[in-house]
């Protein structure tokens, strides 16, 4: 019997140096994300769309968060890409530069008193940058950790990739809390740009810990056995289409998120009268609390499976948004956290911990993080502009938002019914996840072998 060599046995599962990679980069994302929501509903209006109307210059503020998920479908795309074809840890890397340079580069941005109109252009610039930098981010994160975590553990490990999301989002709120204390012309002069700055920090520690992170042993394997993809995108999109599609409605359950997090904010403190420390820390509390949930709702789903804990996070939401802008409309601060900690804090958290697992466990290896990246970022697209559809939604008198809360209820109501559809894998060897496409693999490679031979001349 031939001895293996140690330098040719497979390489080693590390879970938990995945999740804290994943975590880490994750936290870098949100919190750039959250920074950008949180400026876009508090100062950007007046410093980069200054208008007559306040109201149009907030829509064109969320029109700009929005945009970064126009360009999430194309950062998923290429990095999805080259994800699948050159390994997961070294494109990470280049989503993790991309987006805190962008970050960077819009703390650095003039105003529009100062340059005109090419302030606006260049903040989109920036906001497109961290869109496309996202749109690899969270695919990649979360395949990554898939591939390094043991069977029966997938979903806790993985859900590690959206804590950092909930530590990005407390990160964000502390920053602005003390920076909106500040005098509005320190706040509009220097003080918003302040936590864009302060990126730079999460983005050096997350990047040193990515670089001592080994590829996942499930892209080594693919790639000693001449399984990568030249097109990756073409084979997801030939084999497992549907997959697609159910990862893209799934996906639309991330509008509760930017209804709570960017408009909301908005409602609260330019409708419902709440003082902006209030609500951001109402925000970080009941977003902050999600870090211990989702691993325990990741780890329920190990045992229970994704679709039960996905639906119950669907119908849960579609449920208590009503409660939480009722809340707002009391302005009772108290009611107001109760309603976002059942909204957030335990029902949201249902879905936020398990997507990262639920959604790449869809997919085969070869075309893993293509056809995640692909799903996930289409559906986003949505919850991107969220925020802009809710404020042309809003209407009128202490109830106009309930507009805004029935359009959350039917984005709730598309993601049940593709989470519905999809397939239970939770207990599915990861060798034999995305079955669509290794079943037409198989039956094409045994269509090949069953052909007769060329005839000998």
């Amino acid at each position: 019997m031939e001895t293996m060599h140690p330098s040719q046995t497979a390489p080693k599962k590390t879970p938990g140096k995945a999740a804290l990679a994943s975590f880490l980069g994750s936290t870098l994302e949100y919190y750039d994300f959250f920074i950008y929501g949180t400026a876009a509903a508090l100062v950007f209006p007046h410093l980069f769309f200054p208008s007559d109307n306040p109201a149009i210059g907030l829509i064109a503020a969320f029109a700009t968060f929005g945009v970064a998920y126009i360009a999430r479908p194309i950062g998923g795309l290429v990095m999805g890409h080259f994800g699948d074809r050159l390994g997961r840890k070294k494109i990470l890397l280049v989503t993790l530069s991309v987006m805190g340079l962008a970050s960077l580069g819009i703390g650095l941005l003039p105003t529009y008193e100062q340059i005109g109109i090419w302030a606006p252009v260049l903040l989109v610039a920036g906001r497109l940058a961290q869109g496309f930098s996202a749109g690899g981010e969270s695919a990649g994160a979360s395949t990554l950790t898939l591939e390094h975590s043991p069977e029966g553990r997938r979903g806790f490990f993985t859900s590690f990739v959206m804590t950092g999301y909930a530590a990005g989002m407390v990160l964000s709120t502390l920053v602005f809390i003390p920076v909106s204390a500040l005098p509005e012309d320190q706040l509009m002069s220097w003080g918003w740009r302040v936590p864009f700055w302060l990126s730079v920090v999460v983005l050096a520690l997350a990047y040193w810990v990515r670089t001592h992170l080994d590829e996942t042993p499930v892209f080594e394997e693919a790639h000693e056995q001449r399984e990568v993809k030249k097109l990756p995108l073409k084979d997801v999109l030939k084999y497992q289409s549907a997959d697609v599609l159910r990862v893209i409605g799934m996906s639309i359950m991330s509008v509760m998120q930017t209804i709570f997090t960017v408009f909301g904010l908005s409602y609260a403190t330019e409708t419902a009268g709440f003082d902006r420390a209030s609500i951001l820390t109402v925000n970080a509390v009941a977003i902050g609390l999600t870090m211990f949930v989702m691993p325990v709702a990741a780890k329920i789903s190990d045992r229970v499976g994704r679709r039960p804990m996905v639906l119950t996070a669907a119908i849960g939401c579609a449920l208590t948004i009503y409660l939480y802008f009722w809340t707002l409309s009391t302005g009772n601060i108290a009611l107001v956290f109760a309603a976002a900690f059942l909204n957030m804090t335990l029902l949201y958290s249902a879905f936020n911990g398990i997507w990262p697992s639920a959604f790449a466990e869809q997919f085969a290896a070869p075309v893993r993080y293509s056809g995640m990246a692909l799903g996930n970022q289409l559906g986003l697209v949505i919850a991107g502009f969220g925020p802009m559809i809710g404020g042309l939604l809003m209407t009128e008198g202490s109830h106009g938002w309930v507009p805004v809360a029935v359009f959350g209820t039917v984005c709730m109501l598309i993601s049940a019914v593709a989470a519905y559809s999809a397939r239970e894998t939770a207990h599915t060897p990861i060798d034999e996840l995305g079955e669509p496409y290794l079943r037409a693999v198989a039956a094409e490679q045994a269509a090949r072998e069953a052909r007769p031979a060329p005839a000998a001349h």
